[in-house]
């Protein structure tokens, strides 16, 4: 029989298979990378005269902004959602409401190899994209337009990427998505009942259970949460509380950095190789408000299903394998 769980943090409700009747991976979609565009890749070295300007990298000693020599960059979107320069200008149209569309829209080159990607990455390249993560989150949030940095990263067509090179995408927002809003919402409700951290609490019954968590260091947990929203949807979190990503230390950058490569090739091979859509979800900026009840963490989603009418239409989501199933497939497997 199915279960119906309740995410204490949104209150969203969704639907889990029983493990009897449950998915293995084998019986997911699987997506075909094999395709390499690297004629044509703006991404890669070497054509660094065909992206927008350099906003930031870390490069080799002596090489200069806009050409090789560099680990890892990030330069202004081609096609940014959001434009930095002009002002937000909010106003009324009857019952909506309606803002210029002001921010930052950024692309993160995770690696100047063409044929790697994330997964693939040392533990200390990896490090430096979360270097740039954190530069970038504080760069931006001296603008006092924006009130949340959003980072994220589509890998695979399914999952949204239009670009093959690895990379991730920084966006500054002059507002809280929606999500993160009710994450929020929910944080502050249960740390005012309960005088804890929601995030903290969870990460306590996972150690305590025991049956979730396939990753860890001493620094960050990884594990298939208990309300899912998708099959071998992963969570890394801080086993410290933190709600400022950007003042995490260079400790804990090369923790994180340890925990997402192990993650990410574990589902690489679990998996076949899915694509996938990650997020940060931190805490806001420019509020007088301080978001101490909050606890900066990662979403991790393999695109192994299509929502369709019943998901969009109710707000439900059903997911075929339980997450204590997907966590033992995850912590059997080899990450070398």
């Amino acid at each position: 029989m199915t279960q119906l769980r309740r995410d204490p943090v949104v209150g969203r409700w969704v639907i889990v298979e029983d493990e009897k009747n449950a998915l293995g991976p084998e019986h997911y979609e699987k997506e075909d990378h094999s395709l390499k565009e690297r004629a044509i890749c703006q991404f890669c070295p070497g054509r660094e005269n065909q992206t927008p300007p350099e906003v930031d990298a870390i490069r080799e000693h002596g090489s200069h902004p806009n050409s090789s020599g560099w680990f890892a960059r990030v330069v202004s979107n081609k096609f940014p959602a959001l434009r930095i320069e002009g002002e937000l200008n909010k106003r009324g149209s009857g019952v909506y409401d309606i803002s210029n569309g002001i921010g930052a829209h950024e692309v993160l080159i995770e690696t100047p190899d063409h044929d790697k990607n994330l997964a693939d990455l040392s533990v200390e390249e990896v490090e430096r994209v979360i270097r740039l993560y954190q530069n970038r989150s504080n760069s931006l949030a001296r603008d006092k337009r924006f009130k949340y940095i959003m980072i994220f990263k589509n890998y695979g067509r399914s999952a949204g990427a239009s670009v093959e090179h690895a990379h991730s995408q920084v966006i500054a927002l002059p507002m809280i998505p929606k999500y993160v809003a009710q994450e929020l919402e929910g944080a502050e409700e249960y740390y005012q009942r309960r005088g804890k951290c929601i995030f903290c609490d969870m990460l306590r019954q996972e150690e305590e259970e025991q049956e979730r968590i396939f990753a860890q260091n001493e620094g960050f947990l990884a594990f298939c949460p208990f309300v899912p929203r998708y099959p071998f949807e992963t969570w890394i979190l801080p086993k410290e509380h933190l709600f400022e990503f950007g003042e995490m230390t260079e400790k804990g950058r090369w923790q994180l950095a340890e925990v997402l490569k192990d993650v990410l090739l574990r589902i690489k091979k679990v998996l076949q190789d899915p694509s996938y859509n990650f997020y940060l979800h931190v805490a806001p900026i420019n509020f007088d408000k301080k978001f101490g009840f909050y606890h900066w963490h990662i979403e991790i989603v393999p695109k192994l299903t299509r929502e369709a009418g019943y998901e969009w239409g109710s707000g439900f989501y059903v997911v075929r394998t339980p997450p204590r199933l997907a966590a033992k497939y995850l912590r059997e497997a080899s990450n070398q």
